[in-house]
């Protein structure tokens, strides 16, 4: 139902920039969040510098949907995660953040101590989080202050009952 709400809204984002889109396609996974994915022959506008051009153009994206989407009466809106991704880069970027989260939980697993990641968004952090919520001997945490807010891996020993 959204989709396609979704993919219409997008496009006509883009039909307002000179840049040059090929396809827009939308999905929704089994966790409720909708993929927006745009295949083009100029990637690195859209990308910018490390992300930072995709990032807006997202934050932008939900902003426009959601207002489309729910009414201005409704105090609680619901849970709406959209995540446009341009050529795979945002899918490459959550595997990759995905690997190092489990070769960090691996290690904290293996030394039996606590492993601190390298400063990062708050949306590359909740990546980690979720990906880590399941996992058995592991619990995460944020520590310090933006902009070097980063993730904490800790051992947990489980308690034998």
């Amino acid at each position: 139902m959204f989709s396609d709400k979704i993919k219409n809204s997008i496009t006509e984002m883009l039909s307002l920039t000179p840049l040059i889109v090929e396809d827009v396609s939308v999905d929704c996974n089994d966790d409720g969040t909708y993929w927006c994915r745009i295949k083009t022959n100029e990637p690195r506008f859209f990308i910018g510098k490390d992300g930072e051009n995709l990032q807006a153009f997202n934050y932008l994206a939900r902003k426009v949907i959601e207002r489309s989407l729910f009414s201005k009466e409704t105090l609680e809106r619901p849970e709406f995660r959209l995540i446009v991704d341009v050529n795979d880069y945002q899918k490459n970027k959550i595997d990759n953040l995905k690997t190092i989260a489990h070769m960090i939980a691996e290690r904290a697993r293996f030394f039996k101590s606590n492993m601190e990641m390298d400063p990062m968004s708050a949306g590359d952090r909740r990546v980690i989080h979720e990906f880590l919520a399941d996992k058995p001997n592991i619990k995460t945490e944020s520590a310090g202050l933006e902009p070097k807010r980063r993730v904490v891996v800790r051992y947990v020993e489980e308690i034998a009952i």
